[in-house]
C-alpha cells in the first residue's frame, strides 16, 4: 500500500540510533491526530475549470511567484492536503472521472489503479524513472504529457510532474544528499543518512546549509518551468499550474519540538495548504466527454516501488 507509512525493522533502528527523531517524530504525528484537516478547507481540482491542469508537485506559493515567468492569472487557493497521498485521495478516490487521463511520475497514483477512477493512467514513474536523476525528469512529463494529449484528445489531461519536490536534479541539487542517494555517498555509515533530506533538517542532523536547500528547491522548479511552457504551446485549451501542496522550510508548529521542514502529512500550516493557482492565457478549449475505460494500467512490483519511495523521501 502506497498511501500509508510503512515501518521496518531498518526504519526502527534509525529511529533508535537518532532518539530526538523519535520524539519529534511522535509529536508530530499525535498532533495530527487532533488537527483533521477538513475537506471543506480546500478546493476539489476535479470541480474546476479547465482542461490541463498541470501539478508541479511539493510547489510553494512564495516560491513559484518568485521563480515563475509562466505568463498567466495567478491566485493562491487551499489544497486538501499537506502531502501527496492526502491529496490524491481527497480529490480522486471516491469519484469516478472518465472524462479525464492521469499523466503522472507520482508513486501515490498506484492507489488509484484497478479503481476505474480515470480513463486511464499513464505511469510515467513506471518507465520514465531515470536511474541517475532517481526521479522522472521534467522533460519526460512534458513528452508523455503531450502524447497523451495527442492519444486522448477528447479528455481532460492532468500532468503531475515531481519538481521542484526531491531529489535536486540541478547543479546545486546534485551536491545535497538525498536518503543516502545522492551526493557524498562517504557518509553512508552514518545512520542519519539515510533518512530522508526533510528529516535531517527538521532535528539537525544535517550538514547541508539551509540557503543552498532553498537555492536547490527554487532551481528544481525553474529546471520544470520550460517544460511547462511546452505543454502550454503544444496542447489546445485552458491550462491550469498548480500543485498538490506545498512545503515547509523551518517554519514553526506547536508543539513540535523542531523547526519543520519537507510536507508531513496532517498538518495545515499555510506554507502546505496555500498553494498558487495559475490560469495561463487560452484562445481555444478542448472538447471532452466521458468514455468508459478500455484497459487496466497495472501496478508497478513491489520491490521497486519501495525503491523509487524511498529515493524520493517518502520512505
Amino acid at each position: 500500500m502506497v498511501m500509508g507509512s510503512k515501518i521496518t525493522l531498518r526504519n526502527a533502528r534509525r529511529m533508535l540510533r537518532n532518539p530526538k527523531v523519535l520524539l519529534g517524530e511522535a509529536a508530530w504525528q499525535t498532533m495530527k491526530l487532533n488537527r483533521k484537516l477538513s475537506e471543506k478547507d480546500g478546493i476539489h481540482v476535479m470541480d474546476q475549470d479547465w482542461d490541463t491542469l498541470i501539478l508541479l508537485d511539493g510547489c510553494r506559493f512564495d516560491t513559484f511567484e518568485k521563480c515563475s515567468w509562466l505568463d498567466g492569472d495567478l491566485t493562491t487557493v487551499s489544497s486538501l492536503g499537506s502531502h501527496s497521498s492526502e491529496f490524491i485521495e481527497r480529490n480522486f478516490a471516491d469519484g469516478q472521472y472518465h472524462d479525464t487521463v492521469y499523466v503522472s511520475a507520482n508513486p501515490h497514483a498506484e492507489s488509484l489503479k484497478g479503481e476505474g477512477v480515470f480513463h486511464d493512467i499513464v505511469d510515467v514513474l513506471d518507465w520514465g524513472w531515470d536511474e541517475e536523476l532517481r526521479t522522472v525528469p521534467p522533460e519526460t512529463m512534458a513528452e508523455a504529457t503531450i502524447d497523451a494529449a495527442e492519444e486522448y484528445p477528447h479528455k481532460r489531461i492532468i500532468s503531475h510532474f515531481m519538481q521542484p519536490h526531491t531529489p535536486f536534479i540541478g547543479d546545486t541539487g546534485r551536491r545535497i544528499t538525498h536518503a543516502g542517494l545522492a551526493g557524498d555517498e562517504s557518509s553512508s555509515d552514518d545512520s542519519s543518512s539515510e533518512l530522508s533530506l526533510w528529516v535531517r533538517l527538521r532535528y539537525r542532523l544535517a550538514t547541508e546549509d539551509p540557503a543552498a536547500i532553498r537555492e536547490a528547491y527554487e532551481e528544481n522548479l525553474e529546471i520544470a518551468l520550460p517544460h511547462v511552457q511546452r505543454i502550454r504551446d503544444s496542447i489546445a485549451g485552458k491550462v491550469v499550474v498548480s500543485t498538490d501542496h506545498g512545503n515547509m522550510f523551518g517554519e514553526r508548529m506547536r508543539p513540535i519540538p523542531a523547526k519543520m521542514w519537507g510536507h508531513p502529512p496532517g498538518l495545515t500550516h499555510p506554507s502546505l495548504v496555500r498553494v498558487p493557482w495559475l490560469v495561463m492565457p487560452h484562445e481555444t478549449r478542448r472538447e471532452t466527454r466521458a468514455d468508459v475505460p478500455s484497459k487496466t494500467t497495472e501496478t508497478m512490483d513491489d520491490s521497486e516501488m519501495e525503491e523509487r519511495l524511498r529515493a524520493l523521501g517518502y520512505r
